[in-house]
């Protein structure tokens, strides 16, 4: 059985967000780049670099700690789609998260993509993950 690189990034990101870990390591394949790149564009994270171990690529991400008046506030990933249950959506349908303040990221027939993307392109797609 495969493992789900998705919910590998989202373990690790959850993970060093919890820690206030400030860097993260994870495997490079064509998705998690494609998603650590969206990540980087809304803000979510500070830089990605390559860094390449004993034949194997990684990227290693730093993360953006953003503070409030209370403390840091942490960012909430949730894997939708799964293996075992996929979840799939029309660009009409796709949901907004906290009323546009989060993002949804869809792998659509055109790449990965996040919500706002696709409901400019009309492409619906496949859910793969909500972030806020």
């Amino acid at each position: 059985m495969g493992r789900d690189a998705i919910a590998d990034i989202i373990t690790s990101i959850r993970n060093a967000d919890m820690n206030k870990n400030g860097t993260v390591r994870i495997a490079s394949t064509n998705i998690t780049e494609n998603i650590v790149k969206i990540l980087l564009q809304e803000g979510f994270i500070e830089n990605v670099r390559k860094h390449q171990e004993s034949n194997k690529n990684f990227l290693v991400s730093t993360l953006r700690h953003r503070r409030t008046k209370k403390g840091i506030y942490k960012t909430v990933l949730k894997r939708i789609s799964r293996p075992g249950l996929r979840i799939y959506s029309n660009y009409k349908k796709i949901p907004k998260i906290l009323g546009g303040m989060g993002i949804v990221i869809l792998s659509t027939s055109r790449g990965i993509m996040t919500d706002r993307e696709a409901r400019l392109e009309k492409m619906g797609g496949e859910i793969l993950c909500y972030i806020w």
